[in-house]
């Protein structure tokens, strides 16, 4: 199996439909979240769109449930990837619009990414695995091969 290096922003694939509403959320938050809001755009910019049947399983979409490592700390992460409206650190929701939601919308498990924290430092941030919301998973596709 081949590590992707985190070096280099690796290819991402999100929900058409997701990536639509995704793009008006970031374009509203410009004026309040500017560094979230033009990290989710570049991501969005650049992602592979799919209908929500064709997404691999693997991929992380909105409300489904991400473990990821911090590299740099060792630190083990869970989250549900959420809407800002949504989003309870404490109950384990993370918004898109934060720096490290910004980063993890696309990514599929195995997947690095070099990303800036709030505070600007780069942080290398591992996709471990990825749960999708039940009442999405019967909609998405089979997993990508790493």
């Amino acid at each position: 199996m081949t590590t992707l290096k985190a070096s280099r922003r690796p290819p991402i694939h999100m929900i058409d439909t997701e990536a639509e509403a995704l793009t008006d959320l970031a374009i509203a938050a410009e004026d309040r979240a500017p560094q979230a809001s033009d990290l989710l755009l570049n991501e969005i910019a650049r992602a592979t769109t799919h209908s929500a049947a064709r997404i691999p399983r693997n991929v992380v979409t909105m409300h489904a449930t991400v473990q990821f490592v911090d590299e740099a700390s060792g630190k083990d992460y869970s989250y549900q990837l959420a809407y800002p409206g949504e989003a309870d650190i404490s109950a384990g929701r993370i918004s898109v619009l934060t720096p490290v939601g910004a980063g993890l919308i696309g990514l599929r498990e195995g997947q690095s990414i070099l990303w800036p924290d709030r505070e600007g430092h780069e942080r290398e941030l591992k996709v471990v695995t990825v749960s999708q919301a039940i009442n999405t998973a019967d909609r998405l596709a089979p997993p990508l091969s790493r």
